[in-house]
């Protein structure tokens, strides 16, 4: 009895599921993102296209993820469809987020809305993007302007998706040096194909360092932005965090890393935040000579990173402990074609939430990344984190098994 008991969440927990726009939309042709997947030697493996034409759809798939027994929908509204050339704000874009957001008040859903995911405007990457510090007021009058249209009905919000990925994706090995991505030819022919002499798109195609130093400056910009509009909820950024382990030898390029990577963002979070949102997927293991990468027995995702769902906890406490702020798990998920696995590393990962609760840690929320089989950037539709499967030509929803096992759990409040 006393074990089963312990399974029990708090009675508010936020039970949520998380989409990116530009990942589900579809059609989201004057993004930044959008011009790099179609210029020679593009990086992307494909074209985003339709998506999962979530902007037509979204009434019944919302609906889907309230019928399963969720209470959270956390998704993004597209800066390129709300301000889709510089200083022009387009009201039938607006009226469309708030469609969405109405939509989840129906079902009772708390919209967690992020308003920077990944993608800006082809204009604002015409102007250097996030490496200029200067173009961080046009993400604060974009999100200022966003929030005067929408904020009454927002349940929480994010002002920027992971602002440190690109610097963690390239501390892993998984993205080139700086001066590789400034040089590459697609970053040239991305700036011809918006008429200018720079383009500068976030992850994927900026110096990553003086991006750092941009959204930090735009999330506290950003922040104050939202408070002074309508609506009274909940605002914070969100992280990528992995769970940074030692072995014997490796502690001082473990600190060095998570300085660099986690703790800048970190202190600036804790500058006035509301919560902290925490994103993890995976551990990193240093040793002596760098990151200990495991052999060919260590289990690892599509995305190529290690199956290690206790990551999470180790992140949970981390981002506590360092800013004393309450925790939302904006983000947990696994890529793979193997539901049983999606099922297990969720099982685990939430066992790991629940020890940090039960050692007092405000943990307000958990959303599984992601609702559906989605675009997953650089890798095209290859990826598969979706609880929901889409079907690419009709766009039929699948529900996987693993959606129901998790909505069941939302529904109990509890494993």
């Amino acid at each position: 009895m006393a074990e089963q008991q312990n399974s029990k969440f708090p009675e508010k927990f936020l039970w949520g599921v998380a989409g990116a726009a530009h990942q589900i939309e579809g059609g989201n042709v004057n993004s930044d993102c959008w011009v790099l997947e179609h210029v020679p030697e593009s990086p992307y493996a494909e074209s985003s296209g339709d998506a999962c034409d979530h902007r037509h759809h979204f009434p019944e798939d919302i609906g889907q993820i309230a019928e399963l027994g969720f209470n959270t929908y956390r998704f993004s509204i597209e800066w390129a469809r709300i301000e889709p050339e510089e200083g022009e704000f387009s009201f039938a874009a607006l009226e469309h987020y708030r469609r969405m957001l109405a939509t989840c008040h129906v079902y009772k859903l708390t919209p967690i809305v992020t308003f920077h995911h990944f993608t800006s405007p082809r204009w604002f990457a015409a102007k250097g993007g996030w490496e200029v510090m200067e173009n961080a007021a046009y993400f604060a009058r974009y999100c200022e302007r966003a929030t005067a249209y929408l904020g009454d009905l927002i349940g929480a919000a994010c002002t920027i998706n992971e602002p440190n990925v690109g610097l963690l994706i390239q501390k892993m090995g998984f993205a080139p040096p700086d001066d590789e991505v400034l040089n590459a030819p697609y970053r040239k022919a991305a700036a011809k194909a918006v008429g200018s002499d720079t383009f500068s798109a976030f992850p994927g195609c900026c110096h990553h360092e003086k991006a750092r130093d941009v959204f930090l400056k735009a999330h506290r910009m950003a922040f104050d932005a939202i408070k002074s509009q309508r609506g009274n909820f909940p605002v914070g950024m969100t992280l990528a965090l992995e769970d940074r382990q030692a072995i014997p030898g490796g502690e001082a390029r473990r600190d060095q890393d998570r300085h660099d990577v986690d703790d800048v963002f970190l202190g600036v979070a804790k500058q006035g935040d509301d919560f902290i949102g925490v994103q993890t997927y995976t551990r990193s293991v240093y040793g002596p000579d760098g990151m200990v990468r495991g052999d060919e027995n260590t289990e690892r995702t599509q995305m190529g990173y290690e199956f290690y769902p206790e990551a999470l906890e180790g992140t949970i406490r981390y981002a506590a402990g360092y800013t004393g702020l309450p925790v939302i798990v904006t983000e947990n998920g696994i890529g793979t074609e193997d539901d049983t696995r999606r099922i297990e590393y969720v099982r685990r990962a939430l066992k790991g939430v629940q020890n940090c609760l039960q050692d007092g840690i405000d943990v307000r929320g958990y959303c599984y990344w992601s609702v559906f089989d989605n675009f997953e950037w650089s890798f095209g539709y290859r990826i598969r984190f979706g609880l929901i499967g889409v079907d690419r030509v009709t766009q039929k929803r699948t529900l996987k098994p693993s959606a129901t096992w998790l909505g069941n759990i939302a529904k109990v409040g509890g494993i």
